[in-house]
This record gives C-alpha cells, sequence and structure tokens, in this order.
C-alpha cells in the first residue's frame, strides 16, 4: 500500500484510540491472555495518565497503524540522566514495509533523548530477525544481553 508520509500523524494515544490499540496489540501477540474488558479499560487509563509513560500511536485517515510505549525512568547513575524503554511496538500487518514504524520509533527515540535520556532500550524476540533488521537499521546495536524472567503463567515469546 503505498503511504504518504505527509498523512502520517504520530501523537500521543488518547481515551478514544483504546479499540484501535487493542485491534494493534491482537496482532503483536495473537495468542496473548486475555483480560476483561473493563479491566483493559482501566488499564488503559493508567497507562495514559502514568508519569513517564508516553503510549505513541500513528494514524492514517483517523486509523491506527502502529504503536509502541516509550518509557523514561529516573536513574541515579549517569549523571542522574533518565534511560528509556520501548516496549509493545507494533505496526498493523497492512503497512509493515511502508516507513511508519521508522517514523513512529524516531519519534520516540527524539523524545526520549529530549528528556535527556542518556540511551533508550528495547527487547525483542530472539527469533524475529525481521525485527532485528528494523532496529539495527534504525541504529539500535545489540550491545547488551537481555534477560527476563516471566511470572508463572506467562508463556515465554520467541
Amino acid at each position: 500500500m503505498p503511504v504518504s508520509t505527509d498523512s502520517l500523524v504520530i501523537r500521543s494515544a488518547k481515551s478514544e484510540n483504546f479499540q484501535g490499540l487493542c485491534a494493534l496489540y491482537a496482532q503483536l501477540i495473537s495468542n496473548d491472555i486475555a483480560a476483561d474488558d473493563d479491566f483493559r479499560l482501566e488499564t488503559f487509563h493508567q497507562i495514559l495518565t502514568q508519569h513517564g509513560v508516553d503510549l505513541l500511536v500513528g494514524e492514517l485517515a483517523g486509523t491506527l497503524v502502529a504503536t509502541c510505549m516509550l518509557i523514561v525512568v529516573p536513574n541515579l547513575t549517569r549523571g542522574c540522566a533518565p534511560f528509556a524503554l520501548v516496549e509493545n511496538v507494533v505496526t498493523h500487518a497492512d503497512w509493515r514495509g511502508s516507513g511508519i514504524g521508522k517514523a513512529l520509533l524516531r519519534v520516540a527515540t527524539d523524545k526520549a533523548f529530549s528528556a535527556g535520556c542518556f540511551k533508550v532500550m528495547l527487547l525483542s524476540g530472539s527469533a524475529n530477525k525481521d525485527a532485528h533488521r528494523f532496529y539495527k537499521n534504525l541504529g539500535f546495536t545489540t550491545s547488551k544481553t537481555g534477560f527476563e524472567l516471566r511470572a508463572p503463567g506467562y508463556p515465554a515469546r520467541n
């Protein structure tokens, strides 16, 4: 699908974006653990009001086509410069490869560095080679090894 970057709007999510975000997250994790709609909505409102969290969305003609979460964390090292985490990065399958994800991640990293962050970190599934190429093309490096410990009941992802 041809995309005009002039028509792409990247901004912070609003309360009316709940359903569109849920649809995007279904593409990110097709077998995700279910949650009651009321609980999901309550959690969404917590995200929107949480200090240091910015849920970014990419929108074309009023339709959400991409999202990521940017979290800025205060820090007592590196001269008290904060660091940032990027999580839940997804572009709608119909729009992958169009530059939307690249634009979204550029906004996220620009926001992080504007907030004084000394680094931006993200994790990617170890088998997701397409995502690895995508992040490396944006300047991310595999300079560290990531570890995770999942709570019981939450399946590992590759």
